[in-house]
């Protein structure tokens, strides 16, 4: 009985999947070698985040909620020349917006540049450190590849007494930039070329925006990371799978400027998204050449630009879960993305009318002059919503798409003789049209059924097609615009000569649509269905009370479909 009563429970027991991260985590917390848990976002300040970068957000933070644990922010600023304030307050409004709480644990590397110094300093003073006088390509010609031991410097067996003399020079500012570099003394035979005698200090002349012009010797980034870890008290240094060969490095700089208690680096593979440019090289272009209208365009994957665009927190964190960890490289399908944006808003969201490519309808048999308020649910699938009051009357407009004077076959929208319901309104029998002189459709003709109002428990004849409309005395003009990829990769990311192959309809500006008046009021990053459209948001940068603009965050068909 008492083994029957043992298997009941253990079914009953909840079953908890572990990533291989979160494995070793409870691996040394079960060995004793951490009694915590502190992960980091560590971002060099130099450009907007990325859906990437989002996913490492997620990852540390959520690793630091799931422990008990804390989550720091922290700028990894040592390189001031592609450094910048604009870049540093984005990168915290993006991790703030997607709900990674840093409050009162906010760094910056620049702060802990006096105890990186006396690491340097300690360093030569064991002897595993000396200043080196090679030029940058002699230093890359003595490394060696990776089929050729690197050869040991000149300067590699310099005292002690002189490396500190000159080391102290250096911050002094008696050279110039390139002279001479601090390098680490490992092993230039090591099948590892980042063990072999790497540079961890530069002179550079140059204005932090953090410490001003304090300093004119920096860090190395892969010298300066681990001893950032080491200091915030670190425990997991979580990052992606090109560090994996610098591990060692990390690990030797940790050990030999004897940190207690160091932190351990585990790396995870790198979220590639199909049909996008994550590069900031390539970003930084596209904004310079004036292609895109900044790091926040609603065509890149910048968090500002998806924001922008109309993604929630909420979308992107269920993408990034359905992506999952791992230690392999993979593409996931941009469409993955867009599914989870449609499954986030799809019950959130009103349903609203808004005509892109309008023409106008008349009803011919509707009294002139006289105008209603129709009920209208605001989503069918989520009545909680509730309704809305939508001005109707005897002209509208229609999408130009919903009429055909001479249709094909299963075409069960507006042409001559057939009926539809208008949206939340009447059925209406279309009777024909009129034309330009070059035989442009201008106007609509049809009659209406007072009897069949929507609501009305009218249960006569049926008809197969359903249309949306907006009322033109009280139609807002807006416009919209349509987001297609940057770049498409099934012609090639890039030309021969290295530039971007942009697809040339990545943006398509429409300025004449019309929306129900309720549509205009809306303010910065509020969403919506726009009715058979898709869903859009109002633009945060463009838009105004006067002449509102709507960003398509997304349309109605998905392509992705869900690994059963």
């Amino acid at each position: 009985m008492a083994d029957r009563d043992t298997v009941m429970e253990t079914e009953e027991k909840e079953v908890v999947s572990r990533n291989f991260i979160e494995q070793e985590i409870d691996k040394d917390l079960a060995e004793g070698v951490y009694n915590h848990v502190q992960t980091r976002f560590p971002p060099e300040p130099n450009g907007y985040l990325h859906i990437g970068h989002a996913k490492s957000i997620l990852l540390n933070y959520g690793l630091a909620q799931k422990y008990g644990g804390k989550f720091n922010l922290r700028f990894d600023d040592t390189n001031p020349t592609k450094e910048k304030t604009e870049f540093v307050e984005s990168i915290m409004d993006d991790v703030k917006w997607l709900g990674a709480d840093f409050e009162d644990r906010l760094f910056f590397a620049s702060n802990y540049f006096d105890q990186m110094y006396q690491c340097a300093v300690f360093l030569i003073k064991k002897g595993k450190a000396f200043v080196c006088d090679l030029t940058a390509d002699q230093i890359r010609e003595y490394r060696g590849d990776f089929t050729t031991p690197g050869k040991e410097s000149p300067y590699r067996n310099r005292s002690v007494e002189e490396n500190l003399a000159l080391f102290e020079e250096m911050k002094e500012g008696k050279y110039r930039d390139g002279e001479k570099v601090l390098r680490a003394k490992i092993d230039m035979a090591s099948p590892n070329i980042n063990m072999r005698d790497p540079v961890i200090y530069r002179v550079a002349r140059m204005s932090h925006h953090n410490t001003g012009d304090k300093w004119c010797i920096y860090p190395m980034y892969d010298f300066a990371h681990p001893i950032e870890d080491a200091i915030e008290h670190i425990t997991h240094s979580i990052c992606t799978l090109e560090f994996e060969d610098h591990r060692p490095l990390y690990d030797w700089v940790v050990k030999e400027c004897e940190f207690e208690n160091p932190p351990r680096q585990i790396e995870f593979a790198k979220l590639y998204l199909t049909n996008v440019i994550t590069g900031k090289r390539y970003i930084k272009k596209l904004v310079e050449d004036k292609i895109v209208d900044g790091w926040d365009d609603p065509r890149l994957v910048s968090i500002a630009a998806l924001r922008r665009r109309g993604y929630t927190p909420e979308a992107i964190k269920m993408f990034v879960e359905m992506v999952g960890v791992s230690k392999a490289n993979s593409s996931v399908d941009y469409a993955m993305l867009e599914y989870c944006i449609r499954e986030d808003l799809k019950l959130k969201k009103p349903r609203m009318m808004a005509i892109l490519n309008p023409v106008k309808l008349v009803i011919d048999n509707y009294p002139e002059g006289q105008a209603e308020m129709l009920d209208v649910p605001n989503n069918l699938e989520n009545p909680g919503l509730g309704d809305r009051k939508v001005p109707f009357g005897r002209e509208l407009y229609i999408e130009r798409e919903d009429f055909m004077e001479e249709p094909p076959k299963k075409y069960f929208r507006m042409f001559p003789g057939n009926e539809v319901r208008l949206m939340g309104a009447y059925f209406v029998k279309c009777t024909g049209c009129e034309k330009d002189a070059d035989g442009n459709i201008t106007v609509v003709h049809g009659t209406y059924d007072p009897e069949t109002k929507s609501g009305s428990g009218f249960e006569g004849r049926k008809v197969k097609g359903t249309i949306h409309w907006v009322a033109v005395p009280t139609a807002r003009q807006v416009e919209c615009r349509l987001y297609e990829n940057i770049v498409d990769e099934e012609k090639g990311k890039l030309n021969e000569d290295g530039s971007l192959n942009l697809n040339p309809h990545s943006l398509v500006v429409l300025k004449e649509c019309y929306v129900e008046p309720a549509l205009a009021e809306g303010k910065a990053y509020d969403s919506y269905q726009f009715v058979r459209n898709g869903f859009f948001c109002v633009d945060c940068k463009d838009s105004t009370p006067e002449n509102p603009v709507f960003n398509r965050i997304v349309s109605l068909k998905s392509s992705f479909k869900l690994p059963k």
